[in-house]
């Protein structure tokens, strides 16, 4: 499907099922889709995201996933205080590229589009890209908080993103967005197009997967892909990821991770394995904890191959994260200095 017809169907969902839900501000498309010409074709293992703009989005149950007419659709929300002036848009690492452009589907009031105009106009600022590497380093550095009693999956969650965010504080430099699944194969294209994949390969040594070959990684995608489906078809907990581990996620945690390996980027499909396989055990945790011991040893299996054997591990892994804004930030602002056109 070409990205215009996916955008109308968006529209017609907002007009058609989020217009009713009550403090609607409005809507917009949100994340990689905005990068993508009219005639470009929606890859098959992608969703097109959307932010819905509310009074007050803990009122509104958040959809996730949902397919609906032919188009898998991710539906964020968010409050309309965090949206309603360029300065806030501005510092935000996660939510400026989404105004960078008009993608707007929605806007009841005028409020988004004004704001729109002037992030569009300052979004290169160098003020504010600085502002926005440094929001994206301290999330690095305390924004995934996990107990030290936690489980195993959940303290390998908080040290996978801390890694992954890395990827974003160059990503922010760059002037290019900071996807979530595919934020390797964005940030290996920025650093490619600035002769640095050397710092490439730094990254992927510290998410523990550089010497990965396709068929290591293909594995441990099969096994991810049984514990997928184990959690798919018992999971009742409302986790805020829960629309991922279902039918319509599979596209995305499975497919798309398969594909990524075909093309040769298997490497990059590493990240989101890890993730979605800590995803599974929290399911299996609340509401199937007969499958851990069943899974486990698959997940531990895949562990060992990242370099992590104990809690110890996991610890020191995250240390090391951290030490490595001491490389990352300063790259990412010479890219401040001198940004791709």
């Amino acid at each position: 499907m070409r990205c215009e017809e996916a955008v109308a169907i968006a529209t017609a969902w907002v007009r058609e099922v989020a217009v009713g839900w009550s403090g609607f501000r409005g809507a917009l498309l949100h994340g990689s889709i905005l990068d993508l010409a009219d005639d470009a074709e929606i890859p098959p293992a992608s969703d097109v995201d959307l932010l819905v703009v509310l009074d007050d989005p803990d009122a509104v149950t958040k959809p996730g996933k949902l397919l609906w007419r032919g188009v898998l659709l991710e539906v964020s929300l968010i409050g309309f205080r965090q949206v309603d002036t360029p300065e806030k848009v501005l510092g935000e690492y996660n939510l400026a590229p989404s105004f960078r452009v008009n993608g707007i589907l929605a806007d009841p009031d005028g409020t988004l589009t004004a704001v729109q105009a002037e992030v569009g106009e300052h979004f290169a600022d160098p003020e504010w890209i600085e502002a926005r590497i440094d929001q994206a380093a301290d999330k690095v550095r305390g924004g995934f908080p996990v107990a030290p009693d936690a489980p195993l999956h959940a303290r390998v969650t908080g040290w996978l993103f801390s890694t992954g965010v890395l990827t974003h504080v160059l990503l922010v430099g760059g002037l290019r967005n900071p996807t979530v699944r595919k934020r390797y194969v964005a940030v290996r294209d920025l650093l490619a197009d600035h002769d640095r994949l050397d710092v490439y390969e730094r990254l992927l040594d510290l998410l523990g997967c550089r010497d990965w070959t396709a068929e290591q990684t293909r594995a441990h995608l099969a096994t991810m892909t049984e514990a997928f489906e184990a959690a798919a078809a018992i999971i009742r907990t409302p986790f805020f990821f829960a629309a991922d581990i279902s039918a319509d996620g599979r596209a995305v945690a499975v497919n798309g991770s398969a594909e990524l390996i075909a093309t040769g980027l298997h490497r990059e499909a590493v990240f989101w394995i890890v993730a979605t396989w800590c995803r599974c055990l929290a399911v299996f945790g609340a509401d199937a904890p007969e499958l851990t011991a069943r899974f486990i040893p698959a997940f531990e299996a895949m562990l060992a191959d990242l370099g992590i054997a104990s809690d110890e591990d996991v610890v020191r892994r995250r240390a090391e994260t951290v030490a490595a804004l001491d490389w990352v930030v300063p790259l990412a602002l010479s890219l401040v200095v001198e940004p791709l056109g």
